[in-house]
């Protein structure tokens, strides 16, 4: 019995260790760089507006973003990296610029680091990454907090 839960263990890491390798560098954003989705919903209420990034996919944005946001596409593929470079030649690198995601928990999250990554290393100084503990929809749209859909 011990053998085969040690086997069944073993089967799971080896599925699981590709996602957590891939998304154990969410936590490697150092901490000053997080902004709680409170924070930013007061700073956007007091008229406060950051250039707004979501790095995650595409259904997720059409199905709910922040008002103001772009889309920049999933930072966790090369085609989103892509993107994203393209994307942030149009942004104001003087300006706070805040990206997100919210496709699931922070821990798991394909997208924030490799976004964090992109933009660190084309000189964005002012780079705040938006801390989703959850998701998108329990930490921000289920509280309230400026939602457009579409």
């Amino acid at each position: 019995m011990i053998r085969s839960l040690g086997a069944v263990f073993l089967l799971l890491l080896s599925f699981a260790a590709p996602v957590m390798a891939q998304s154990g560098s969410a936590p490697t954003i150092p901490q000053t760089a997080l902004i709680q989705p409170a924070d930013l919903a007061a700073q956007l209420q007091r008229g406060e507006t950051p250039q707004l990034v979501q790095v995650g996919f595409k259904v997720m944005y059409d199905e709910a973003h922040i008002p103001g946001s772009i889309y920049a596409g999933p930072t966790g593929k090369a085609e989103g990296v892509a993107s994203l470079k393209q994307a942030a030649t149009s942004f104001d690198k003087d300006k706070p610029l805040v990206i997100y995601c919210g496709c699931c928990p922070w821990t798991r999250c394909p997208n924030v680091a490799g976004a964090w990554k992109t933009l660190t290393e084309l000189g964005f100084k002012n780079l705040k990454v938006l801390y989703i503990a959850e998701n998108f929809g329990a930490d921000w749209a289920e509280k309230g907090y400026p939602t457009t859909h579409g």
